[in-house]
């Protein structure tokens, strides 16, 4: 299973559409890190780029995200990617928490300053 998360440096971009990278962790069965990749998203602010197109692409099923506009959520569902809204901290401590059940979606939408999606 692939897994994707905006990232800053080493922790959860806190808004999905403004991220500058995503990075994307391939779990084995067990959920073990197979394969760590980085990539830069297209331009575009979340649900007027192509990100999705590339997340399918690339295989995500999944991506845990902080805040995201209801456009961007619509956007990952039409190419078959579940978001988990409301994670933050660490990348691989939220992986972790996510992996053993304790993350689940907050059901909350992007409520940033000046966003329109």
């Amino acid at each position: 299973m692939k897994v994707a998360i905006p990232t800053i440096g080493t922790r959860v971009d806190e808004h999905f559409g403004h991220a500058r990278t995503f990075t994307i962790l391939t779990l084995d069965d067990s959920g073990r890190i197979v394969e760590n990749e980085t990539f830069l998203p297209p331009s575009g602010c979340g649900c007027k780029s192509t990100v999705g197109v590339t997340m399918q692409a690339k295989g995500v099923a999944v991506m845990l995200v902080g805040n995201i506009g209801q456009g961007a959520i619509n956007k990952m569902a039409e190419h078959g990617i579940k978001v988990i809204r409301g994670c933050e901290g660490e990348i691989l401590d939220v992986l972790k928490s996510w992996t053993d059940g304790d993350i689940e979606d907050k059901n909350i939408l992007c409520n940033h300053e000046g966003c329109t999606h």
